[in-house]
């Protein structure tokens, strides 16, 4: 009989990827985890217990076919474990870097929930694909028959970018409008180089201009942008994101020094291109020498808090309302900031700032967790007297973020809006009121993950693509 390849996890304990020690991953933006080597991804690979009823995979947006393409690496037959991750998944090498796993896949593994920790899924998707793109079986989209339909994608993020693979690959003719130099929105000047290096965006952007993507960048769509893209193509897809940040307002809110993290994190992600960056240069955006605060407790403040890191800040603290447990973004990041030498200050709240020409310090009150209400959540309940003031030279507001008004953008009252101000689209295909007008991503969910802008766009591809064939075929009659 065969030896059973599977189901080790009783012998083989949970291994990660080796992390570079702190002090010196703390110099660079270089990504903090090496590579797996292939034994020991296929040894962590066997750990799976290929249960009947896989959870990793149904907790997953893309629902990849995670049990599947776990034996195939344990068995050596990686190109094949390649193929099947392809298969549900656009970017699986991305993913496998920025996908929170412990609150998706992982989070969710049958063998975590009876002690022997979970399998390394993000990790292994992260070596499958970068093995493959090493190995050369990664192609451009090369579709059966070209057709003369043509989609235009409004936003070059993960969803626009997702849609626009699926449409090439129907041999559909595809253009994404982009307001950046870049393709790639958050993925390219959001997300900082030691989470995901740059060059693992620009290859997939390559890839896709090679498959026959066109791009138009630096391209502000206006109302008459917008009317000339809907004249041009047989439906267009928005796929914009979420870019205006939430506020605070409160004293001394708008002291020079305060600043949004999306651009703190844009000026940082240009500045490693070569790009030449004004508010870098002259120290708007740069925290190098400064004492930072961070305001926030999701990934975007982690972002934030380990680039001032390794701009050289002389401290940096975060900030957040609730407790550890109840923080928003991955434990796993904050338990790599804290090792860089960040400093977390639970249940604080800002509630001012000081400082006469410049911000010096943020006013701080100390809160504790009120009573669970309905749902279980507790509110965060002002301890009175014991305010502080935090020493402060720049100040990152990392608070979330909200759409844009994209009807007043785009001279187009008629685009249907949540009260939110989110898109208003059919979840399943993104179809609006508008004749197709489709939208996709965290315009239509709010601020989100890159993988369910990832599953949008797949879904709104073959929803266009339905509808284009239907066109085609009564055309036909």
């Amino acid at each position: 009989m065969a030896k059973q390849p599977m189901l080790k996890f009783v012998q083989i304990d949970r291994a990660m990827p080796e992390k570079r020690a702190a002090d010196d991953r703390k110099e660079d933006f270089d990504e903090i985890y090496s590579e797996f080597a292939a034994e020991k991804a296929a040894e962590q690979a066997s750990r799976c217990s290929q249960c009947g009823v896989p959870y990793c995979q149904s907790h997953c947006p893309l629902h990849n076919n995670i049990p599947d393409w776990l034996r195939l690496t344990a068995i050596g037959r990686l190109e094949e474990a390649y193929q099947t991750s392809q298969a549900t998944n656009t970017f699986p090498e991305i993913c496998g870097r920025i996908c929170p796993q412990d609150r998706l896949c992982e989070g969710n593994c049958v063998i975590e929930q009876s002690g022997h920790g979970t399998v390394t899924i993000g990790t292994i998707e992260k070596y499958i694909t970068d093995t493959a793109w090493d190995k050369g079986w990664v192609q451009p989209v090369a579709p059966n028959a070209e057709r003369s339909e043509s989609v235009g994608i409004i936003g070059g993020g993960p969803g626009g970018l997702a849609a626009a693979d699926m449409l090439r690959r129907a041999g559909i003719q595809v253009t994404v409008y982009d307001r950046y130099d870049r393709a790639g929105g958050l993925l390219m000047y959001g997300i900082p180089g030691f989470k995901l290096e740059k060059d693992i965006v620009q290859r997939r952007n390559d890839l896709l201009a090679d498959g026959g993507v066109e791009f138009e960048l630096n391209c502000d769509v206006d109302a008459a942008k917008f009317a000339d893209i809907r004249a041009k193509h047989d439906a267009i897809v928005i796929a914009t994101g979420v870019y205006k940040s939430r506020d605070l307002n409160m004293p001394g809110s708008g002291l020079p020094g305060i600043e949004r993290a999306i651009d703190f994190l844009t000026a940082s992600n240009r500045k490693s291109f070569g790009d030449t960056v004004e508010e870098f240069d002259n120290g708007r955006l740069n925290a190098e020498g400064k004492k930072v605060v961070v305001i926030g407790g999701g990934d975007t403040a982690m972002d934030c808090v380990r680039t001032s890191i390794r701009q050289g800040a002389t401290s940096v603290k975060c900030l957040y309302r609730r407790d550890r447990a109840n923080m928003p973004g991955s434990q796993r990041e904050t338990q790599n900031a804290e090792e860089e030498g960040v400093v977390f200050e639970w249940l604080s709240a800002p509630k001012g700032f000081t400082g006469d020409e410049k911000v010096s310090g943020v006013m701080v009150q100390k809160m504790r967790l009120g009573q669970p209400d309905a749902s279980g959540r507790q509110a965060p309940e002002v301890i009175e007297g014991a305010d502080y003031v935090e020493d402060a030279d720049l100040v990152i507001k990392a608070l979330g973020f909200e759409p844009e008004d994209l009807p007043a953008l785009f001279g187009q009252p008629d685009l249907p809006v949540t009260r939110w101000g989110t898109i208003k689209a059919a979840f399943q295909t993104g179809e609006t009121e508008m004749e197709g007008v489709y939208a996709i991503g965290d315009i239509v969910r709010g601020a989100s993950l890159v993988v369910w802008a990832i599953r949008d766009g797949r879904d709104c591809a073959e929803a266009i693509i339905d509808r284009l064939n239907v066109k085609a075929s009564i055309a036909a009659e």
